[in-house]
């Protein structure tokens, strides 16, 4: 019997594969362009968060339709991948976040 298939479990791993490269993304594109800095690159942290969350997400409906489907449709391990580099994303991208945020107030105390 052919497996049904579940898109869902490779969406999540994409999601989560994309979620921790976005904010390496971000620093290579300001060391690399010109016109880019570190703090016009920081909406590769609400990208992170925003793809880590879609990754859980993904997975967690990936996971539900491995077990509506007994196992037929497969992609647990993907939806399980997928789920960890989510919450890894998310991590990161909420460190990220706080950086940029004592680095705003340690700026305008500066001052």
């Amino acid at each position: 019997m052919p497996r049904a298939g579940n898109p869902r479990a490779v969406w999540a791993l994409v999601c989560g594969i994309l979620s921790v490269l976005s904010i390496p993304g971000g620093v290579l594109a300001a060391r690399e362009l010109k016109d880019v800095t570190l703090l016009r690159s920081s909406g590769s942290v609400a990208l992170a968060a925003l793809l880590g969350w879609l990754a859980i997400l993904q997975a967690r409906r990936a996971r539900e339709r491995v077990q509506i489907t007994l196992g037929r449709a497969g992609g647990e391990g993907s939806a399980r991948v997928g789920r960890a580099l989510g919450i890894v994303g998310l991590l990161v991208a909420g460190t990220a976040a706080l950086a940029l945020g004592f680095w705003g107030l340690l700026s305008l105390f500066a001052a």
